[in-house]
């Protein structure tokens, strides 16, 4: 207690200092995808049933054989597991990349706490405070949150909605790099976009980054989910990015385990591996049943795959025609992952999201999106859109649009 006069009354008065938080801890941005969660309670207590389009939460069943695993174990203690995870599972995981093109051997790999992780520990092994990181924009929003935490410098190359969010051209992508540029990051499939860069586009980046010596990291946890008969090609696919590919992986969306939490770093860099491995060790090991499960589900069959990618596209479809058929949006269509970001006629797509939960129902019914601001460092490119994750069975899609359609002709705030 500090014990002072008031200037004002001249009596004396206790004061409580208290200790702040750090600069860099006011500096985390926000979750663009659960800013609105408050608002979206709200109206549930309320009795509004709210659709969730605003988070990648798949509601496909995860695959029996995890789901088993966990049922049927036999262990008597639950210990940690090798700093990198499981052996077993690694070795499996060679299997399973080969069968996508991709070389790797289980020392090129370090499971980890979800994707979320792998990007912190990527980040914590090749950039110092002040470095950069050039990422096309928009781009997932806890990239910026990875960035802040490591004290490293997110550089945004605009990719444009009426372009589909295509790369830009590489003379204009390259005017970015600087001597403090240490990495590109793509998303491929997009998050938020889905986007899927094809193998040309992903070859002029890797021309670019052995031009000017630097890592491309690339999430790839979408990898799956391409439509249309476009196929993926991986970071690690490419000639000569041996040293200078680092991948980023995860089980959230492939098998429809998001709270598994179960991810992956992989890379053929030994001395990048080497400064992984001791962020690795300091958080000891990942999740040991999580582990199990993953492990397991790489025993799912290709069907699985091939009926959720024919579930996804027959809702993406469905969500793409219905949004592009309404007054003043405009939809690109996504050829991968389960996300597509619209442009709606509104003045501020943030303004409207919360509107849609406090203060519209159609029926007793809402949809929550995120608004797509937050997945831009200019967020004002992203003012009036939206980001949309088909995520549910077409009916209650269909649902959820109804709910947008009356709801923007509803809005007073339009644009």
């Amino acid at each position: 207690m500090i014990r002072t006069r008031c200037a004002s009354s001249g009596f004396f008065v206790e004061i409580c200092p208290m200790p702040k938080v750090s600069q860099r801890g006011l500096s985390m941005p926000a979750s663009p995808i659960r800013k609105l969660v408050p608002f979206a309670e709200g109206a549930q207590k309320k009795g509004v049933k709210v659709h969730f389009l605003n988070i990648g939460q798949p509601d496909i069943p995860s695959p029996k054989v995890a789901m088993e695993a966990l049922q049927h174990h036999d262990v008597k203690v639950l210990a940690y597991s090798h700093s990198a995870g499981f052996a077993t599972y690694r070795e499996k995981l060679v299997g399973y990349y080969a069968k996508h093109g991709i070389e790797l051997t289980a020392s090129d790999m370090i499971v980890t706490t979800g994707g979320s992780e792998a990007l912190a520990i990527a980040m914590g092994s090749i950039v110092d405070p002040g470095d950069e990181i050039i990422i096309p924009e928009p781009y997932y929003a806890n990239y910026l949150g990875f960035a802040t935490a490591t004290g490293a410098v997110v550089v945004p190359v605009v990719s444009r909605i009426e372009d589909g969010f295509a790369l830009p051209p590489m003379a204009e992508l390259e005017a970015f790099i600087t001597p403090k540029t240490k990495a590109i990051l793509l998303c491929n499939p997009g998050n938020p976009t889905g986007k899927l860069y094809n193998r040309e586009e992903l070859e002029h980046v890797r021309d670019m980054a052995l031009k000017h010596d630097l890592y491309v990291v690339a999430d790839e946890v979408y990898r799956e989910f391409t439509y249309d008969g476009a196929t993926h090609t991986s970071v690690l696919n490419l000639k000569g990015m041996e040293q200078h590919a680092i991948l980023i992986d995860s089980v959230s969306k492939r098998y429809s385990m998001c709270g598994a939490r179960i991810g992956l770093l992989a890379s053929k860099n030994v001395a990048f591996m080497a400064a992984a491995m001791k962020f690795a060790q300091a958080r000891l090991s990942p999740p040991t049943f999580e582990q199990m499960a993953a492990e397991a589900a790489l025993e799912t069959p290709d069907s699985y795959f091939e009926e959720v990618n024919r579930e996804y596209c027959k809702r993406r479809d469905y969500v793409i025609a219905r949004l592009n058929a309404m007054p003043g949006v405009f939809c690109p269509k996504p050829s991968g992952a389960f996300y597509a970001v619209a442009k709606l006629p509104v003045q501020d797509a943030d303004h409207f999201c919360q509107w849609m939960l406090e203060s519209f129902d159609l029926n007793g019914e809402t949809v929550m999106m995120a608004p797509a601001a937050g997945f831009y460092t200019h967020a004002e490119l992203g003012k009036q859109q939206v980001r949309i994750a088909y995520v549910l069975e077409v009916a209650d899609l269909e649902r959820a649009m109804n709910a947008l359609e009356a709801g923007l002709n509803a809005y007073p705030h339009r644009a």
